[in-house]
């Protein structure tokens, strides 16, 4: 008996030789085996393992001499440094210095709170890979994927797979994602989703970008904009879509800008233009002109095209309120029931005023032309051609109810026997119907899969049947 332990102590020895960093490991108890071959050491009650900077506590362990290895059973924690990892059961790997759960595994380095049904800690890299499950906490904000790399020394997370990022206000879904904790940087790839359940946002995109410290965001890859507008008898959807949206996030510059082939429908409304602006905190749009458009912004409101170089909008209560034109401003409306019969009106500067949604007012100022068509119980009468320094249109029930010309009127009229059949030489000389207005189910196709996610995301965001309202 005396010579088999000893036998064992040697064989031991010469194990630990053929190691240069070998785990040192202490227990309450311990027994030694040669099982195959292969020696093999159980500790158990308090058991301590170090290699290094690694320390390890556990239950129990069964150490493999040859392979330094170890098993770890019962409330294991590893720690190195300010990494601590905690797991029920896992492995240990002296050679590689790499450690193994699959039976639950959460570590902490201080700053992120990291969990998974299964993962890996690198020592020598300070890298974490988890996987199946995972979850990723910092404060307030929770990242849950299939799989994560997670660089202590750098502060970066890498996930991929079913990435959601989520905190009090808004949840961020995506293919795989990239975070860098010390300079709140996200970058995000792929099948990507917000919800923003404060304003009620939904974006769909294929890249974004978030400086967390700058408080900016840059979307591209197809944005495509939903927001729910719901007041006390109806709920209606602002759709936008553009090339590129940039979101600015700060208390005093919270705002949104759709760039470069822009194209909005909410309702009665709907817009082309190469640059959009929203603000959040006064709930208004701002619509400008760019040096290299050919073509100035278009809006489209109910049957009417409005044009200006700079377009302001601007909503209360979540009502359209106003709309100004500014620079080469003109209204065309359309009749419906008659062809090529356009009322239309000119200036340098245009006010549209708005009450329940309709138009209830019209001002226009400095070197004003119009033409409104005539009608008689409904039956065509004619035109007026007028010219004037300002003016002011008022509205009933969507039709003209009254028009007042200031500073050097001139009306002049030509009855239905002159005009039937030649309405194309009765225009402004800034005359132009503008096609390709968009509608609300063209943006949307635009992103084929946006109803599959609307429905597989619902509990994040608006519902299909609000979509379509």
């Amino acid at each position: 008996m005396i010579k088999k332990i000893f036998i064992v102590i040697i064989f031991s020895v010469s194990i630990y030789a053929q190691n240069e960093n070998p785990i040192i490991a202490i227990g309450d108890s311990l027994v030694g085996k040669v099982i195959n071959g292969e020696s093999i050491r159980e500790l158990h009650g308090n058991v301590i393992l170090t290699q290094g900077k690694v320390r390890i506590t556990c239950d129990k362990a069964i150490q493999y001499l040859a392979k330094n290895e170890a098993e770890l059973i019962g409330k294991v924690v590893v720690t190195q440094d300010s990494i601590e990892v905690k797991t029920s059961k896992g492995k240990y790997f002296g050679n590689t210095q790499i450690a193994f759960s699959d039976a639950g595994i959460n570590l902490t380095d201080g700053h992120v709170k990291l969990k998974s049904k299964k993962g890996y800690y690198y020592f020598e890299e300070k890298r974490s890979y988890f996987f199946d499950n995972v979850t990723l906490e910092e404060g307030i904000t929770k990242l849950f994927t299939d799989k994560l790399n997670y660089y202590d020394n750098d502060d970066k997370a890498i996930a991929v797979g079913n990435v959601v990022v989520q905190d009090t206000a808004s949840v961020l879904l995506a293919d795989s994602l990239i975070y860098l904790r010390q300079t709140k940087f996200t970058d995000a790839y792929n099948n990507i989703r917000l919800y923003n359940s404060t304003n009620n946002i939904s974006l769909f995109c294929d890249r974004l970008n978030d400086d967390g410290i700058k408080k900016i965001s840059t979307i591209w890859g197809t944005p495509l904009l939903l927001r729910i507008e719901k007041t006390e008898d109806k709920a209606d959807t602002l759709v936008v879509s553009s090339i590129k949206m940039e979101a600015y996030n700060d208390s005093t510059n919270n705002k949104l800008i759709a760039k470069e082939n822009v194209r909005i429908n909410q309702n009665m409304f709907s817009s082309i233009n190469s640059n959009t602006v929203f603000y959040q905190n006064n709930d208004s749009i701002e619509i400008i002109k760019q040096e290299e458009d050919t073509n100035p912004p278009i809006i489209w409101y109910d049957n009417a095209q409005l044009i200006g170089d700079s377009i302001y909008i601007y909503i209360k209560n979540k009502r359209l309120k106003e709309i100004q034109l500014k620079n080469n401003s003109s209204i065309i409306s359309e009749n419906e029931n008659y062809n090529f019969r356009y009322d239309q009106i000119s200036g340098k500067r245009i006010n549209i005023y708005f009450g329940n949604d309709n138009i209830e007012l019209t001002e226009v100022f400095r070197n004003v032309l119009s033409i409104y068509y005539v009608f008689d119980d409904g039956k065509k009468n004619g035109l007026i051609k007028s010219s004037s320094e300002t003016a002011r249109i008022y509205f009933q029930d969507k039709e003209v109810s009254d028009v007042k010309l200031f500073g050097k009127p001139q009306s002049e009229y030509f009855p239905e026997n002159i005009i039937e059949g030649k309405e194309k030489e009765f225009t402004i000389p800034t005359f132009k119907i503008y096609e390709n207005r968009p509608s609300k189910d063209e943006l949307l196709s635009i992103r084929k899969n946006i109803l599959f996610y609307l429905e597989k995301d619902k509990k994040y965001n608006v519902t299909k049947s609000q979509l379509k309202k």
